[in-house]
């Protein structure tokens, strides 16, 4: 523990672009906070305390930090009178804010016993309480919120994080329990058939007119694309198994060199997540218990050097094969379906069709800042500019995305060797 409680930051000034949603203001947030606790219902006080690998964290964590943002950044500087749970906490769960001060090491998150699950729904009780008085307390001016809208969306990235943290902690289990109902079968996905995109000059980028952006969607800027063809529905397990069959795991020749480095230290020869059954056909560890490889749904839990290695391998069935650029994919996309609902309780992948379904998708480009891109001053400027080294995109969304929170031009971003998120890819190729 720090000898003192690091002095209170200024109030950050929320990224420039940020609009917020018209609606009323409480309720919104009511309806955020509680989807979080949805979340975690089917869980036992010990699995939350579980942190399985240095990037993933603690469901206990996840619920102090999303409430740990509303207390630092909104209460604590605008909420006359507030007094914080407990001062301590301003240390214990801030993830990587410079501007706020030091904070507990991230891969030591699971050995904090202390506070316990209990404390911590105390502490977001207690902030629930304030957040609400203040709310009723009159009209939001644009820049408050703007800066409640961006706490409620960072919540919302955390639910999706929740889902697949505690996913590979109880996956570690040598019986890993069923927390979630079965999804249905997937539907059969088809053969691919790919749509052309003629070469043209496209804006890419936020367009101002959302409801709400990151800063890293911005600024809206033109690019050149060549003619270029998209899949019409994502890589299914079925593809990948024809993929393994042929030696994929085995062929140097289809892997960067980084990626063939990963694979032969850590032994990869399937996604994340399966294993073979007792007749030797593989199997997958769910949420909602070990079952079958479904040919029909979506490969999930592969990182971007698999994606990469599956794209070198199908430019022998579809010459020209590879993964899209995310320009590509923004520009292929259009806009989702108004009745995309992808929670169906189970959090798993099963929908291959149209650009929005249960996987994220791998492209082929670095996460760096669009031309012009500048981070907001503050605290808040450390949300996403910072981490613009050692990223690749991924777009379009996953099984356990809030609802509402997906949207064309949204860039999520991982190292490549990264595979316990909702990842799989589609395929573009060059006609």
């Amino acid at each position: 523990m720090p000898s003192a409680v690091p002095a209170c930051a200024d109030v950050p000034q929320p990224a420039h672009p940020l609009r917020h949603r018209p609606v009323d203001a409480r309720a919104r947030y009511r309806f955020v906070r509680a989807e979080t606790l949805a979340r975690v219902q089917g869980l036992t006080a010990e699995d939350q305390t579980l942190q399985s690998m240095p990037d993933a964290s603690p469901t206990k964590w996840h619920l102090a930090h999303t409430t740990w943002f509303f207390e630092t950044f909104l209460l604590s500087g605008l909420a006359p009178g507030y007094t914080p749970f407990d001062p301590h906490f301003r240390y214990l769960f801030n993830s990587y804010y410079e501007g706020v001060g030091e904070r507990w090491p991230r891969a030591a998150r699971g050995l904090l016993s202390r506070p316990t699950v209990a404390e911590v729904m105390a502490y977001r009780a207690h902030v629930d309480r304030a957040m609400e008085a203040w709310l009723d307390g009159g009209a939001l001016d644009a820049h408050t919120a703007a800066l409640l809208e961006l706490g409620l969306q960072h919540e919302q990235q955390h639910q999706e994080l929740i889902i697949t943290d505690i996913k590979h902690a109880l996956m570690l289990h040598p019986f890993p329990p069923a927390i979630f109902p079965a999804p249905a079968p997937a539907e059969p996905a088809g053969q691919i058939t790919w749509r052309a995109v003629p070469a043209g000059l496209y804006a890419v980028g936020a367009t101002g007119k959302e409801d709400f952006i990151f800063d890293n969607e911005t600024p809206r800027h033109k690019v050149w694309l060549e003619a270029f063809e998209i899949a019409d529905r994502a890589v299914t397990n079925a593809d990948y198994l024809e993929f393994m069959a042929d030696g994929g795991y085995r062929r140097a020749e289809l892997w960067l060199s980084d990626g063939w480095a990963v694979v032969r230290a850590q032994d990869w020869q399937a996604p994340l997540y399966w294993q073979r059954g007792e007749e030797g056909a593989w199997q997958v560890k769910t949420l909602s218990g070990c079952r079958p490889v479904d040919p029909n749904e979506p490969v999930c839990h592969i990182s971007q050097y698999e994606a990469d290695a599956y794209a070198r391998w199908a430019e022998a069935r579809w010459p020209g094969a590879r993964l899209p650029t995310e320009a590509e994919w923004e520009i292929a996309a259009g806009e989702p379906p108004v009745e995309r609902a992808l929670d169906d309780g189970s959090f798993h992948a099963r929908v291959t069709a149209g650009f929005y379904g249960d996987v994220w998708e791998w492209t082929a480009s670095a996460y760096t800042g669009y031309p012009g891109y500048r981070p907001p001053d503050g605290a808040i400027g450390e949300y996403n500019g910072k981490f613009m080294s050692g990223q690749m995109v991924l777009r379009g969304g996953s099984r356990a995305t809030p609802a509402g929170h997906v949207r064309k031009t949204y860039r999520n971003f991982f190292p490549p060797a990264t595979r316990w998120q909702f990842s799989g890819l589609r395929l573009a190729r060059t006609p």
